[in-house]
């Protein structure tokens, strides 16, 4: 796992990008999704042999980096958790907030994993 800080508190290291290290995040952050990674892991490597090529396992990477990078910074976490919750909101401007907000969270968690 990478030691570098760049947000604050931090509840593990950023880890690199190979499955068990992934997997290892995941335990650490949020072990009830443990399945879902599973499940998603072999889906995304069974594409990967349909397909002749490496694209399913390396977005499989990313989606899974994107989601430990949230759940490690309790900072994004608590902007991701508000945004979903108010995604449905009877009024239609706050479910629109909350869909941008949670794609800024989004977004930034991508750049944090990808070094931008």
């Amino acid at each position: 796992m990478s030691t570098r800080t760049d947000h604050g508190h931090e509840l593990i290291p950023r880890p690199e990008h190979t499955p068990d290290a992934l997997r290892t995040a995941l335990a650490a952050v949020d072990p009830g999704r443990l399945p879902e990674m599973q499940r998603s892991k072999d889906e995304a490597f069974a594409k990967a042999v349909e397909w002749q090529s490496l694209s399913p396992v390396r977005s499989w990477v990313l989606v899974w980096a994107r989601d430990i990078e949230v759940a490690r910074r309790p900072d994004l976490a608590a902007r991701h958790d508000h945004a979903k919750g108010n995604l449905e909101h009877q009024d239609p401007a706050l479910g629109r907030e909350a869909l941008e907000e949670l794609s800024a969270v989004l977004d930034e968690a991508t750049k944090a994993v990808l070094g931008r």
